[in-house]
């Protein structure tokens, strides 16, 4: 049987700690850093973000309301998914909060 390198090197890691009887750790890494004008950046792309996300909710809730008054039954879906576009950069935010994910969420900037 043929393997490739790769293969036989994720062979050898796995079998190197995986069968090992004592604790195994990596050593403490430095913890990136993002530059301050990085950072900036992606929380003004983030607004940005937010603001056509939520006008793009809101034109999704509003045909959802129209289809509801002409008597579609793919009205309902269309609000809560307006409902979920326009709340999703908000939800994703409290999730990784939650999770002590803190330092993976950005404040946008208008």
């Amino acid at each position: 049987m043929k393997t490739s390198f790769l293969g036989r090197m994720a062979f050898l890691f796995v079998g190197t700690f995986a069968g090992s009887r004592e604790a195994f750790a990596f050593p403490l890494l430095p913890i990136a850093q993002v530059p301050t004008a990085l950072r900036d950046g992606f929380q003004a792309g983030l607004g940005i973000l937010f603001l056509v996300g939520f006008i793009w909710g809101v034109i999704t809730i509003w045909g959802g309301a129209q289809k509801m008054k002409n008597g579609d039954s793919d009205g309902k879906m269309g609000i809560v998914s307006g409902i979920i576009i326009s709340g999703a950069a908000a939800i994703m935010g409290a999730l990784f909060s939650i999770f002590g994910m803190n330092g993976g969420v950005l404040t946008p900037q208008f």
